[in-house]
Formats: C-alpha cells, structure tokens, sequence
C-alpha cells in the first residue's frame, strides 16, 4: 500500500490489492448518490434466453432499459452452439424486447476477441474504440438505433 499522508492522518492510500470493505463502501456510496440524483427505479432488466431442443440453456442476452436507452450488458451462446445463428437471434430479440418498452437506442461494450463482427453484421456501430489493453486488444463501445431494429 503506497500512503500519502497528512499531518491529521488522513490521506490518500492506493491499494494494489483493495480490500473487500473498502470496495463494498465505496460502492454503496456511489449507489446512495446515484440514486439520489436519478430515478433508478425506472431501470428494468431485460434478458433473453436461447435453448436446445431438450430445454436446456444454451445462451443468453443480458441488460437493461432505462427511458430510451438499452444497454446490451452480456451475450453468451456455450461454444457447442456457437456460429448457428443463436446469437444473432438472441441479438435481434433483445433488440425487438427492448424497442418494445420504448427503447429508441441501444448500446454495448465488448472487446476485439468476442463478437464485434456480429454487431457489426446486425447494424451495430462503433461509437468508441479504447486502445491500451493486451497488444492488440480493443475495448469497442457500439450502438445502434432500435427504430431500424
């Protein structure tokens, strides 16, 4: 822990290695100013789910609405399933769902190695792309409007 002190005791500590309480308050602290300051109840979550034959789960889309926006928070198809299309339609119903409560805009984070060529595909945009991470890794923020959905 590096310290950086003043003469009442109080300081800045930086934390390699945050401790679990640090981190619990820190986000309980933001959560009470952010709910302060924005009507969070209006936040609803919104997944979709992807199943074989025997109904077993074999993928998912995971976010949120709030007001005209979604965020597409998690995609996941199990690889056994994968480049069947089920993302895809597990992309396309997310979006329809989400369109449905009023969304009129939709957006996302992924990295280079997962799937920004099915957003890409699907209509999605590039809005950001974050360089820096492992050599060759890109942190790409992509959006797309839901009334084309």
């Amino acid at each position: 822990m590096l310290r950086s002190t003043r003469a009442d005791g109080g300081g800045i500590r930086v934390h390699q290695d945050p401790p679990a309480d640090l981190l619990a308050i820190v986000d309980a602290g933001l959560g009470e100013a952010n709910a302060a300051a924005a009507p969070l109840h209006e936040v609803h979550p919104l997944a979709c789910a992807a199943h074989d034959a025997s109904g077993r789960l074999i993928g998912g889309a995971v976010g949120r609405t709030w007001g005209a926006c979604a965020e597409l928070q998690q995609l996941w198809v199990e690889p056994a399933s994968r480049r069947q299309g089920q993302g895809a339609a597990l992309l396309r119903a997310f979006e329809r769902a989400a369109a449905a409560r009023g969304a009129r805009l939709a957006y996302l984070e992924t990295f280079s190695f997962q799937a920004p060529a099915l957003y890409r595909r699907a209509g999605w945009q590039v809005a950001l792309a974050i360089e820096g991470f492992a050599p060759g890794i890109v942190k790409l923020v992509m959006t797309r409007a839901l009334d084309e959905a």
